[in-house]
């Protein structure tokens, strides 16, 4: 069975897409089969990998209102291990019908066709919206685990109650397996004192959901990096655009925490 972990943060530029593209790959180094799984309608997991909407007729939107099985829009990518399911911007159509009370079990359309592909993946990575709507939550329904990415700058805890109480929430009702994995600090700087104040925040309050690659060692955080900000544009990871920066040290350190389990 795979283990399926959201990257989910109803806040937009905090490093989520980036975490679930970068997390993926370097499990994918590891040797694990992985699936990156795009819910996103901005489709910038896709983009990431170097996919363009011509490469690929059909997306998890027609996944998910049931015309195709997942299996059947999966791609697979340049890195060893690791596959795609590409979103669309028409993924924006799939909102209106999973707010449609009259829609049974509209929370749990992604888990049921997940069921197919279980047995093909060592991990799932999904990467959800930036936002608490139906994809989200159907994103969180079907997962083992949620990690959660904060920027250290300012506002970097705004809302995260809310998303928390989601969870919880979940956990009482539909998915009583569903855990914190664990927050992820992003764009950090050392030169930045606001930067500084954010992390000892998050110790503070989370000390015990934060990765550590040793006991004892400083919490894993990606730094803010040139290289993690220009991979996308060129269709890579930073793990293979820049495989001995900062940042992919960061992802392959948090790779190992996962699979540490």
């Amino acid at each position: 069975m795979s283990e399926i972990i959201s990257i989910a943060n109803q806040k937009g530029g905090v490093g989520k897409t980036t975490t679930a593209v970068n997390l993926a790959a370097s499990l994918a180094e590891k040797g694990k089969k992985v699936l990156l799984l795009d819910i996103d309608p901005q489709s910038n997991a896709t983009t990431s990998l170097g996919f363009s909407r011509g490469d690929y007729e059909f997306n998890i939107y027609h996944v998910l209102i049931g015309s195709k099985k997942l299996s059947e829009v999966i791609l697979k990518t340049s890195i060893e291990n690791l596959s795609l399911a590409p979103s669309n911007i028409g993924l924006v159509g799939i909102e209106k019908e999973f707010y449609n009370p009259k829609k049974k079990n509209r929370e749990l359309v992604l888990k049921e066709k997940l069921k197919e592909i279980s047995d093909n993946f060592d991990f799932v990575i999904i990467d959800s919206p930036p936002a608490l709507g139906p994809i989200t939550i159907n994103a969180l329904s079907a997962s083992d685990s949620v990690i959660i990415p904060i920027q250290c700058e300012f506002f970097a805890l705004e809302g995260l109650a809310q998303l928390l109480n989601t969870v919880s929430l979940l956990k009482k009702t539909i998915n009583p397996k569903l855990k914190i994995k664990g927050f992820l600090p992003t764009m950090y700087s050392t030169q930045n004192n606001l930067s500084k104040q954010v992390l000892a925040d998050l110790t503070h309050h989370f000390k015990d959901k934060l990765f550590h690659i040793k006991k004892g060692k400083s919490c894993i955080v990606v730094p803010r990096s040139v290289k993690v900000a220009e991979a996308p544009s060129f269709g890579k990871a930073v793990t293979s655009y820049a495989s001995s920066s900062k940042g992919s040290v960061a992802y392959r350190d948090l790779a190992t925490v996962i699979v540490r389990g």
